[in-house]
């Protein structure tokens, strides 16, 4: 797993700017190598501003959208269409006002869904779907994503992976219905550490005064369990995008010599 790498920005606005231009980067890189670009999304502000930024920006249209694959990291477990889930919010973001490729937009099971009310069987079915994209080179049970996004959480949770619950204990599956999470809704879908750390690069968004606390303990030697963004690593890179408010209760020595 690769070491962090930390990027600061003068204010989340700057961040999520320059995010969505490093993500147009790596989505038409994948592309012009592989033929295709997969990514995972994040919800939360810091995420569905990156996807705002990435909508108004102008090189959006280098992106060859019908040959992206979208998954999630992390779904509240609700009914279709409720504002309140992550696929909602990206659709309003951004989404439905690109030409993606249906097939290819991977949305977490709703509540209300074939499956019913059943957050473990919602979240097999995603493991299941996972499974079914991913090809021989990719020597596991997903696909290797090109970037894997994530919002760190004030309490340092990732994905719905929040500390000392079991969800961020598990060592096998790859998806897992959350039960009695410490914010509402308390019934979710979330992505494991190993499928996390299945993506090449892992990037961590995290603005604001109030995750100042969560990145100093996250990136300061903090176990995965206690302090679950401290596991999420990618293969070849695991970046920090912070917002100087988010990074400045870290010490001196952590931080980039020259930020944005």
């Amino acid at each position: 797993m690769s070491a962090p790498e930390l990027v600061v920005h003068r204010d989340k606005e700057l961040m999520a700017q320059a995010a969505a231009a490093r993500l147009i980067t790596r989505i038409v890189d994948a592309q012009a190598t592989r033929g295709a670009a997969s990514v995972v999304l994040t919800g939360g502000r810091n995420g569905n501003g990156l996807l705002a930024a990435l909508g108004s920006a102008p090189a959006r249209d280098a992106i060859d959208w019908s040959r992206l694959d979208l998954w999630w990291g992390d779904e509240r477990f609700l009914p279709d269409g409720d504002p309140e889930r992550n696929v909602t919010q990206a659709r309003e973001a951004l989404l439905d006002r690109v030409p993606l490729d249906p097939a290819r937009v991977h949305a977490m099971p709703a509540s209300d869904g074939p499956l019913g009310a059943d957050a473990d069987a919602a979240a097999a079915a995603y493991a299941a779907e996972l499974a079914a994209a991913a090809r021989p080179e990719d020597h596991g049970p997903v696909p290797v994503f090109d970037v894997l996004m994530l919002g760190v959480g004030p309490d340092t949770h990732v994905a719905s992976l929040f500390p000392e619950l079991p969800a961020v204990r598990e060592t096998e599956r790859t998806v897992v219905g959350v039960h009695g999470a410490p914010k509402p809704p308390p019934t979710r879908i979330s992505l494991t550490l190993p499928a996390i750390r299945a993506a090449r690069e892992v990037w961590l968004l995290a603005a604001g005064e109030d995750k100042a606390e969560a990145v100093q303990i996250a990136l300061s030697g903090a176990g995965e369990v206690q302090a679950p963004a401290a596991g999420a690593r990618g293969r070849a890179r695991t970046l920090w995008l912070l917002d100087a408010a988010a990074a400045s209760g870290l010490p001196r020595d952590l931080l980039p010599p020259h930020s944005a």
